[in-house]
């Protein structure tokens, strides 16, 4: 059961406290005692955290927040996609190809790929 956070900088507000989100993420520890990571955006208007309770991949590679390769997407998930390996398979007849052996890296190539209209393909 892994541990998520996120704080989003609304319009004018202030930016993401870098250091409030790694206080959420530390008092998940027992959600995740396996990994930690924190990203914040550039702008600092987003910020996400993640507590790791590895159980599919258990290699680093599936560390999140989880980015694709150019950084432009990021993610931290927390679930199970029952369908994730068919999900998986449709993408790489696509030409998609994968770093890990995770449900959450299909999340985020599944976005990519087809935006929100992914969540009709979810199965979990």
């Amino acid at each position: 059961m892994c541990g998520i956070a996120a704080i989003f900088s609304y319009r004018d507000g202030p930016p993401v406290d870098q250091s409030e989100l790694l206080k959420i993420r530390e008092r998940m520890t027992s959600r995740g005692p396996d990994g930690a990571g924190i990203w914040t955006s550039h702008d600092n208007r987003l910020g996400l955290a993640h507590r790791r309770l590895a159980i599919i991949d258990l290699s680093s590679n599936a560390a999140q927040p989880m980015f694709d390769d150019s950084r432009t997407y990021a993610i931290v998930f927390n679930g199970e996609i029952y369908n994730y390996k068919q999900l998986r398979e449709q993408l790489e007849k696509r030409g998609v190809g994968f770093r890990t052996l995770s449900d959450t890296e299909v999340l985020l190539h599944l976005y990519m790929d087809r935006g929100a209209d992914m969540l009709a393909s979810l199965r979990g």
